[in-house]
């Protein structure tokens, strides 16, 4: 009996090492599954009302069972209690209210017992393996890993990673790149999420990072940061485009990103299935990185619009094509290089657009200051645009201007103003025919202009304003309109990839300003509570304080 148990102790602990080994998880935890499935055969046998504990020495294999019961005066629960004389016999000195332990004999497990013991252990050691998996790659998000393709399941590619799968989605794949059960292949690890079915790792060979891990691997300038990669933008399988910047003069990046006769780039090429890559160097200066992104392109001019986060290009009539690319591919990666839109256009575009500007500025001007069409030009000539500027300028500037001099300045100024009144005179009707309380005029920031934008949008009272939250009332709108020609078709082919903006998201209001307005609006909310009135309390004099203390 003793060689017996002996064995059974032996082979406890040689299956407790085995699946540890394994499964690549602590040995303790595989042990701890063992004893939750002896307890779990021993409830089945003494009775699941017990509360029964088992323990099995990681080192010997010594196994002890046992129950928990709890000393008391009069015994109700049989299970789960036991009275003094009893509990004497079990633990000498023991008192009322003590939990003391009856040890119980080792129970042989039946096959059915056996089974659920093995169910209970085989769920426990899932449970470390995923949580071991999961610990092992929730931190190495952005790192590049290579694996072998183990199947592919409607589009998406199952990867077997070694200790873990990962999965490469169908639009994270390199089009028309065909994968073939059992090849080796390398992607990079997008994200790693917790699940209940286990860690789920998202690979990608799509994303731009994928391209720029590829780089600092064939680039030890990259590795070491000598040299940086500050943007990259793909069109996965096709073409691609990096601006790198060097952190060493004496070392040039483009140049040492494509190597001894392209060696280096090649070998990113290569891993891409032939996607064109175009190195750029990287330069502050917005408008030197848009030329260089619009590469093999010439650029005549660049014109930026930072508040509207859009880039205007001038080219020559024959590079118009080779700037805009095959479907519009070239100026789409520059953009998204550049993180602003792009409109291309050509050099007799560009001068019929500033023409027709110049003369909608000068029939403004004209108009509203009442002023001949040489007056009016001049002024757009000096650069003004809107009749604020004319208004706010300083007279002293003003009378700068070849021809003008204090008086007239003063004159065009004055008209400027009286012009700007009317215009906010006719807003403020429109305003009021829309509907829009005169409540919301007396708000922080907000013009007649503002007002009338909020009436065509139902926001008419101050409830209907504090309802908004900040970004609802002035988020501007993201990306715009992007211009894109190709080969001989001159039609405008317009792709819009923007945010829905705030309601006065056009005028340029910042998050100060628009808390400032949206708070004022909610003020009358607070009107209506009850103020707490205060209670004025007369002093104790000091014998009634002395009679109180004799109290």
């Amino acid at each position: 009996m003793a060689s017996a148990i002996s064995a059974n102790r032996a082979e406890l602990l040689a299956i407790a090492n085995a699946v540890a080994s394994e499964k690549m998880i602590d040995k303790s935890i595989v042990i701890e599954a063992m004893e939750e499935a002896i307890q779990k055969s021993a409830r089945n046998r003494y009775g699941a009302e017990n509360d029964i504990r088992a323990k099995l020495d990681p080192r010997s294999g010594d196994l002890r069972l046992w129950r928990v019961v709890e000393v008391v005066e009069h015994v109700e629960d049989y299970f789960k209690q036991v009275d003094l004389k009893q509990a004497e016999k079990l633990q000498p000195g023991a008192k009322i209210g003590d939990f003391i332990v009856d040890p119980l004999p080792p129970v042989d497990l039946g096959r059915i017992d056996a089974q659920s013991a093995k169910q209970v252990i085989f769920q426990k050691v899932r449970d470390a393996e995923r949580e071991r998996q999961y610990d092992e790659f929730k931190d190495r998000a952005g790192e590049i890993i290579t694996g072998v393709i183990k199947s592919v399941e409607f589009g998406h590619v199952i990867v077997n990673l070694g200790r873990a799968e990962g999965v490469i989605r169908r639009d994270q794949q390199i089009p028309r790149e065909v994968p073939r059960v059992g090849e080796r292949v390398r992607a990079l690890i997008l994200r790693v999420e917790r699940t209940n079915r286990g860690p789920q790792i998202f690979l990608s060979r799509a994303h731009p990072d994928f391209m720029k891990r590829l780089f600092a691997q064939e680039v030890p300038e990259i590795y070491d940061g000598i040299i940086e990669i500050k943007a990259a933008a793909r069109d996965p399988g096709s073409r691609a485009k990096i601006g790198v910047i060097s952190r060493d003069s004496s070392i040039d990046p483009v140049g040492a990103c494509v190597g001894m006769k392209g060696s280096r780039v090649q070998a990113v090429v290569q891993e891409l299935q032939g996607e064109k890559i175009d190195i750029i160097p990287w330069s502050e200066d917005t408008a030197t990185f848009v030329v260089n992104a619009l590469q093999p392109a010439t650029v005549s001019r660049v014109v930026i619009d930072e508040e509207e986060s859009r880039i205007e290009v001038v080219v020559p009539d024959d590079q118009l094509s080779l700037a805009i690319g095959r479907r519009g591919q070239n100026v789409r990666l520059a953009s998204s290089l550049t993180g602003s839109a792009i409109d291309i256009m050509t050099e007799a575009e560009a001068s019929e657009k500033r023409q027709k500007e110049f003369t909608e500025r000068s029939k403004t001007f004209e108009e509203e200051l009442d002023v001949d069409e040489t007056l009016s030009q001049l002024l757009v000539a000096e650069g003004f645009s809107e009749l604020e500027e004319v208004g706010y300028i300083d007279i002293a500037e003003l009378a700068t201007i070849e021809g003008f001099d204090e008086e007239l300045a003063t004159e065009l100024q004055n008209r400027a103003l009286e012009a700007l009144e009317r215009r906010e005179e006719g807003q403020r009707q429109e305003r009021r025919a829309l509907g829009v309380e005169d409540a919301l005029a007396d708000l922080p920031h907000l013009t007649e202009a503002m007002l009338v934008t909020l009436g065509k949008a139902g926001i008419k009272t101050l409830d209907d304003l504090a309802d908004l939250a900040t970004d609802e009332l002035i988020a501007r709108k993201r990306g715009g309109e992007q211009r894109r020609r190709g080969g001989n078709d001159r039609r405008d082919r317009s792709e819009r990839s923007e945010d829905k903006g705030g309601v006065l998201g056009e005028y340029g209001l910042n998050e100060e300003q628009g808390n400032e307005i949206i708070m004022a609006a909610r003020a009358h909310w607070f009107d209506d509570e009850p103020e707490v009135e205060a209670v004025e309390v007369e002093p104790i004099s000091e014998e009634a304080a002395d009679a109180e203390s004799s109290q």
